[in-house]
């Protein structure tokens, strides 16, 4: 759906072609409103309100719905910091044997770890036993469900090409069409203007004619 109801008055397959001035002219009009829309971004960038730099015909975003957590982590990730805290891997890790045999807390602690390290390594062989006896047949299921949409867009992009050019031939066979009759009344505005002003000069020129003899005193 377009942004912009816009109604566009060229017609392409009969309009003359622009003169180079009009195309200097049109492409200078284009540089300087890219220029400032390139100049908004740039302040966006160094700290604006994150729409300045859009496109006036482009609407406002929709206000944020986001929770503290995701708002605070955007905040991170904006400001560049590196990510703390979330899950210690450490403990998958292969710990080694406390230095003194006395330090039944390290012991304690060096079990705990153990055991946690046991049941990552438990359900990564589960989940490695269940990938090799089905992942095969799961992942030629999911091929082939891709591979259907796949054909199905590019279907779908055929009927749309096809649609355009039906719709690009019937707009040309209109304006072909109608081609005479535009340069017939072309032609004849061009005349009716042409003949405003022939009287607006012979009505200068009258008018003229008439101030001097008033001056003269001959009317």
């Amino acid at each position: 759906m377009s942004l912009v109801n816009a109604s566009h008055d060229s017609l392409p397959y009969i309009d003359r072609p622009l003169t180079p001035s009009t195309t200097s002219k049109a492409t200078g009009l284009i540089a300087a409103e890219l220029k400032q829309l390139q100049s908004q971004s740039q302040s966006q960038a160094d700290g604006g309100d994150g729409t300045s730099g859009l496109h006036p015909s482009i609407p406002p975003l929709p206000p944020s719905n986001f929770t503290p957590f995701v708002e605070q982590e955007l905040e991170r990730i904006s400001k560049g910091l590196p990510f703390t805290g979330g899950v210690d891997a450490s403990r998958y890790e292969p710990q080694s044997l406390p230095s003194s045999e006395k330090e039944e807390e390290e012991y304690k602690t060096l079990l705990q770890t153990s055991y946690t390290t046991t049941t990552h390594l438990q359900t990564r062989l589960t989940n490695l036993t269940l990938l090799s006896n089905f992942g095969q047949n799961a992942w030629l299921i999911s091929n082939s469900q891709t591979e259907g949409v796949l054909a199905g867009l590019e279907r779908e992009l055929v009927a749309l090409k096809e649609e355009t050019e039906l719709l690009n031939r019937e707009r040309k066979r209109k304006q072909v069409e109608v081609q005479p009759e535009m340069e017939y009344l072309e032609k004849k505005w061009k005349e009716g203007v042409g003949r405003v002003l022939e009287i607006e000069v012979a009505s200068e020129m009258v008018f003229r004619e008439t101030l001097e003899k008033r001056r003269g005193g001959q009317v």
